[in-house]
Formats: structure tokens, sequence, C-alpha cells
């Protein structure tokens, strides 16, 4: 999914900038720091190297179906020995407050889109989670010992658990990336 583009790029001179450029986006703009000295050709070059990165960062951060399904294939083999097979994964609207789901009658996995532009790891951890349910349906000790080589488990599902506060959600389970009712035999 490719991000929208901002509709205006402010550059930002300072005097205490002396040889770092950065670059972020602000609702719909994006900002450009540049050093002061800066000529305007540098300027323009500059814009554009960091727009350029901007766009790659964000496009890394929301991958498509199928970048979904290779990255899924990626992390079975990784830490699961290539034992789960999902038939299709892909972003999902209407997750409703949970960040994944899957279906394990035909292997299909649901990623919310509200995990795009999330952290790499934390994708990463909800694939995970979807790619365990389908070698283990419920949330007991099998289940979670099949995330146990994911160094980021614990840290993901802190991550997760604040965003959800933040949104104004009830502070999550572990449980709670999906529910046993996501979860079909």
């Amino acid at each position: 999914m490719a991000h929208d583009a901002p509709t205006s790029v402010e550059v930002r001179r300072s005097r205490r900038r002396t040889a770092t450029v950065s670059a972020y986006r602000d609702g719909e703009r994006t900002i450009v720091a540049i050093p002061a000295r800066f000529s305007r050709d540098q300027e323009k070059e500059w814009v554009a190297k960091m727009l350029a990165r901007l766009e790659d960062k964000e496009r890394r951060r929301r991958p498509s179906d199928d970048e979904l399904m290779a990255r899924a294939r990626e992390l079975s083999a990784r830490y699961l020995q290539g034992k789960a097979r999902p038939t299709s994964v892909r972003w999902s609207s209407n997750q409703g407050r949970r960040w994944g789901s899957c279906t394990l009658v035909d292997g299909s996995i649901r990623i919310s889109t509200r995990v795009q532009g999330m952290p790499a790891w934390v994708l990463d951890y909800v694939l995970l989670h979807e790619l365990a349910h389908l070698l283990h349906a419920g949330h007991g000790p099998g289940f979670w010992k099949l995330l146990e080589d994911y160094p980021r488990t614990e840290r993901a599902k802190g991550f997760l658990d604040g965003v959800a506060f933040v949104q104004d959600e009830s502070v999550s389970t572990p449980d709670d990336v999906d529910s046993p009712d996501d979860v079909e035999a």
C-alpha cells in the first residue's frame, strides 16, 4: 500500500545544524531540516533525497499482500521449521480490535490495517502469532512454546498493549491478538 504523498514540504534551516539533514511527516506536511549554510541547489538535492528515503521507509512499513505472504513464509521457515503454511496472508480493514486472525479450515491469515506503519518487528510478531495458530488453535502453553524463539515477543506484546491503550481501548491481554472465535477448526 502506498503512502499518500503529503501536500507540502517545509524546509527548516538551522544555524545550529551543521552537517545533518532530517525529515519527518507532520500531518499533511513533510518537514526537512537542513543546515542554514546549504545553497539552494544543496537544499533541492537533499529534499529530494529525504523524500525518497521517507517514501522507502513508509513502503517497507506497509508491505503489499504479496510481500506479507513472502514475509510469513520467511518467518515460518525461521521460527516454526516451515510447518506453518498459510494459503493466503492479506491486510484487512475489518478486524475491529484484533491485530490479526486466521481461519484454520482454509489456512488464511488476515492482518489488521492498524498494524501498517508499526515497526517491522511488531508486524513480524503478529504474523508469527497467526502462523502459530495454524499449528495450535488455542492460547495454551503449546501455543506460546511455538513463539518462544522469536526474541521480540514480549516487547511486541507490550508495544501493541501501549497502542491499544493510547487508542482508548482497554489494555489487551496477551490472548487478545485474536479471540478463540477467530480461529476456526
